[in-house]
């Protein structure tokens, strides 16, 4: 398998960008912060996520950038960061969640690192990113230290960053389309009637490990949800139920390779399928189509919105549609920005995105229909190969 990944001289370009919105935003220090629900913060400036600890990035807007491990990733940060001219320091409050205590020589806390930086630097603005993760342990010494210094929320700067994705970012988002592609072609055809959710969890799981990815998709391990109980379950853990013919199957996997996601959503059923699933499943796919034909550079996230709910009331299914979700992917499945028909934002070529159709609480369950799509100067070109073949197959024979 070829093996692509972000060239190391990307990290630095990266730090220096953010360091340009630090300067624009009057931030004289960053601080991001990642953990297992969202390693993406600190990867994307050096390709570190720790394992089974957090992790943690310090900024200045001039000098040393910090690499912050805990004691038992540490190791790990030495193979595995690749910014260059930075330093990797080890924090007991970003160790095992226990608190577990390692004897580890060198080791500061991040009361004291503060006082260091705030002896180098002048600091009167913190900017700091994971807002829904920082936690408090760091935060009250980062104001208690930076005593008088206003500290902001950048996660928004972060996202902006990322937004657009460059040459190498979509080379690794492709490997993952691909990925995942490939291991839902390899997969679906194994399922039988008796297998439990579980059983077919595992077979998805083998198959993205086997295509070589990283791990399943950073957002969740891939959920089998199931006939007309399980199926309503938007976000679920795979269960012990047995397949049935006949019933509707709500799948949904995606993988994770050098940091990138890709994900795909898609309904199946074995056997004789009911003429109900299959029309659901039909407007569903279509809406999508009607929905990404839309997608092109300079076009409001609202005309893209509105062509997909506009086409579910056409046909009547806008009632079994909470929302019809248009985001953002990359190092996380699901990153901001998202897209509504209220906020404003705008289509721009080189963003990677999943849109995706979500049918919940029909009589006989749910389903979602989700694939990648990457924004060119001519339009959106669906990257996850999967459902276009598989889904006319199944269900408009």
């Amino acid at each position: 398998m070829q093996q692509v990944r972000i060239p190391d001289a990307e990290f630095g370009k990266r730090i220096a960008a953010l360091r340009a919105k630090m300067a624009e935003a009057g931030v004289d220090l960053a601080m991001a912060f990642s953990n297992l629900l969202d390693p993406s913060a600190v990867r994307y400036f050096c390709d570190f996520a720790a394992v089974n600890e957090s992790a943690a990035l310090i900024v200045p807007l001039e000098g040393e950038v910090t690499v912050c491990s805990g004691q038992a990733s540490y190791d790990y940060a030495l193979i595995k960061n690749r910014l260059e001219g930075s330093v990797i320091k080890v924090f007991p409050e970003i160790g095992e969640v226990s608190g577990f205590e390692y004897d580890f020589a060198g080791q500061l806390d991040f009361a004291a690192y503060f006082r260091e930086l705030k002896a180098k630097y002048k600091v009167r603005k913190i900017g700091i990113m994971g807002r829904l993760t920082f936690p408090a342990i760091i935060y009250n010494k980062l104001a208690s230290v930076f005593e008088g210094a206003e500290i902001v929320d950048f996660d928004d700067e972060l996202y902006d960053l990322r937004l657009i994705k460059s040459e190498a970012e979509i080379a690794c988002l492709t490997k993952c389309w691909d990925m995942i592609s490939g291991v839902m072609r390899e997969t679906m055809p194994q399922i039988r009637a008796g297998m439990t959710e579980r059983e077919i969890q595992g077979m998805l799981e083998g198959n993205i490990l086997k295509a070589g990815a990283e791990s399943y998709v950073q957002a969740f391990a891939p959920m089998v949800a199931t006939g007309s109980v399980n199926s309503h379950i938007s976000m679920c853990r795979s269960s012990e139920r047995k397949v049935q013919e006949s019933e509707i199957l709500s799948i949904a996997a995606g993988v994770c390779y050098e940091g990138y996601n890709g994900i795909i959503c898609t309904p199946y059923v074995l056997g004789k399928i009911p003429q109900e699933i299959r029309d659901a499943v039909h407007c569903a796919y279509d809406a999508l189509d009607e929905a990404s034909s839309k997608m092109k550079p300079g076009v409001p996230a609202a005309d893209v919105l509105n062509a997909y709910t506009d086409y579910l009331k056409k046909y009547g299914y806008l009632e079994f549609c909470p929302y019809g979700s248009l985001h953002s992917t990359g190092l996380l499945e699901c990153e901001a920005p998202s897209f509504s028909v209220t906020n404003g934002r705008i289509i721009r070529e080189n963003m990677a995105m999943c849109i995706d159709a979500y049918f919940k609480g029909m009589p006989w369950g749910s389903f979602r229909i989700e694939d990648c799509y990457l924004v060119t100067e001519k339009g959106a070109k669906r990257m996850t190969s999967y459902n276009t073949a598989a889904i006319p197959a199944l269900f408009w024979k």
